[in-house]
C-alpha cells in the first residue's frame, strides 16, 4: 500500500503519509491514488485543482464553500511548509467548533484531507511555500464564506503574528456570527 490514512479528531479529516521511493536520482511518489483512497474511506471525484504561491507570514482562510457546491479538499505543500488547519462547521456535529492542525511540507510530503463541512486554512511558516489542492466541487463564488482566523472562540495556536491577509480573509465572520 503506497499510503498511511491517518485519522484524526474530527470525523473524516484524514491526514494521508505516502510512501516514497528515493534513491540518488531524486524520489517518485504517488500522491493521489483513486483505488486506495477509496479503500480508506475516501471515495470523492476530484473535479478542480488549484495552486498557490505564498510568502512567510501569509495567512490563506479559513475558507469553505456552502451547499449545494460545498467542496471536500485534498491538499498539499509542494514547496516549502504550512501549518494547515480544519475546523469543524457542521452545526448539530458533537465536534462543531473544534480544530485541526497538521504541517505540510515537501519535506514530509503529508497531505490532508478535508471533507465538506469544514473550514480550512493555513499560514506559510517557510519563505515561500506552493501550496496544491483538488476539490469535489467547482469554485462557485456566490457560495464561499469564511471565518475569522482570529476567532477568540477558536483559539487557534498560528504559529505566525501579524499575518498577511487579504482584505476579504480581514473580513469573515467569527464563528458564533455564521449564518
Amino acid at each position: 500500500m503506497p499510503f498511511t490514512f491517518r485519522p484524526t479528531q474530527l470525523p473524516g479529516v484524514v491526514i494521508i503519509e505516502p510512501k516514497v521511493f528515493a534513491d540518488d536520482r531524486g524520489f517518485f511518489v504517488e500522491t493521489y491514488k483513486r483505488s486506495e483512497f477509496v479503500a480508506a474511506g475516501i471515495d470523492v471525484d476530484f473535479v478542480q485543482e488549484n495552486h498557490s504561491k505564498s510568502v512567510r507570514g501569509t495567512l490563506r482562510g479559513l475558507h469553505f464553500q456552502r451547499a449545494p457546491k460545498a467542496q471536500a479538499k485534498l491538499v498539499r505543500a509542494i514547496e516549502g511548509e504550512v501549518f494547515d488547519v480544519v475546523v469543524d462547521i457542521r452545526r448539530g456535529s458533537p465536534t462543531f467548533g473544534r480544530w485541526e492542525a497538521v504541517r505540510l511540507s515537501a519535506e514530509n510530503r503529508r497531505s490532508v484531507y478535508v471533507p465538506a463541512g469544514y473550514a480550512h486554512g493555513f499560514c506559510v511558516t517557510s519563505a515561500e511555500a506552493q501550496v496544491v489542492y483538488k476539490t469535489s466541487a467547482e469554485y462557485a463564488p456566490e457560495l464561499e464564506g469564511g471565518l475569522r482566523w482570529d476567532d477568540p472562540a477558536l483559539a487557534i495556536p498560528w504559529p505566525i503574528t501579524g499575518p498577511i491577509l487579504s482584505p476579504r480573509d480581514g473580513r469573515w465572520p467569527n464563528l458564533g456570527d455564521l449564518a
